[in-house]
């Protein structure tokens, strides 16, 4: 079994794994229009309806439209997985413009379809309840085949559409848009954008937290909850924990003005 441990750190144990995930850069140019971001969402699809209708009602007073970033973990812990990747794999009925990121949670969850045995750790991350918001009960799946995870990749072949599967594999895992990069975890401090794992970037708390990117660039991140936005040294965190809270978070950036939404 692989495990989480080293990962979850921010990096694993031995040489990390090349790149993987396409990263988005729109070259050295700040935008021209606002930029939204959304918090870690983690299967609150209430909260990210909402956050949605706060951005286009800020839209529709400043007429300006703008792009909607989403960083990452839409799975797992909250009741509603399914229903925000359904949400989230179709076009805004709102008229909103969206680009999601990947977070290590729909990573971990893209790996486990793919290869169940290898990922079970993703079950104690919050894995259970977005299995059961596809319709799956992991304990009564395996109490049927005494504890074994028999044939559990064609479950989720069936329970799983193949549109949500795509989605996950798909997600980009960074956004650079002039000096600033919104990006799930965060990067590691000193070390190119060009060099980072992908590890890294889903994963890394420490030593980023403290010390921020090291390199002058402003990293909009989530993946750390925290009970208000987080303002560190080159980084603003937004990840209020949606799912215990209630709370998702927006940053808007127009220009050289922040502002929560």
């Amino acid at each position: 079994m692989r495990k989480l441990i080293g990962w979850m750190k921010g990096r694993p144990m031995g040489q990390p794994s090349p790149p993987s995930r396409r990263r988005i850069d729109l070259g050295d140019e700040p935008a021209s229009y606002p930029i939204y971001a959304i918090g870690d969402v983690h299967g609150c699809l209430k909260e990210l309806q909402e956050a949605e209708a706060r951005i286009a009602a800020d839209i529709g007073r400043t007429g300006r439209p703008g792009l909607i970033v989403l960083l990452g973990d839409y799975v797992d812990r909250g009741p509603s997985s399914y229903q925000v990747i359904e949400h989230l794999q179709k076009p805004s009925n709102l008229g909103l413009r969206r680009l999601a990121l990947c977070g290590n949670h729909d990573d971990i969850f893209s790996k486990f379809i793919e290869e169940p045995e290898l990922y079970t750790d993703w079950l104690s991350l919050g894995g259970e309840q977005t299995l059961i918001s596809y319709g799956i009960d992991i304990h009564h799946l395996t109490a049927r085949r005494k504890g074994r995870l028999t044939d559990l990749k064609g479950v989720l072949a069936e329970a799983i559409p193949a549109n949500h599967r795509q989605f996950l594999a798909n997600l980009p895992i960074c956004l650079k848009i002039g000096n600033i990069v919104f990006v799930h975890a965060g990067l590691r401090p000193r070390v190119a954008m060009e060099k980072q794992s992908d590890e890294d970037l889903m994963w890394i708390r420490e030593p980023f937290l403290s010390q921020g990117p090291g390199q002058p660039l402003l990293i909009v991140h989530g993946h750390t909850p925290q009970p208000t936005p987080d303002i560190g040294m080159g980084r603003i965190g937004i990840d209020t924990g949606a799912y215990y809270s209630g709370k998702l978070t927006v940053l808007k950036i127009d220009g050289s003005q922040k502002a929560f939404v």
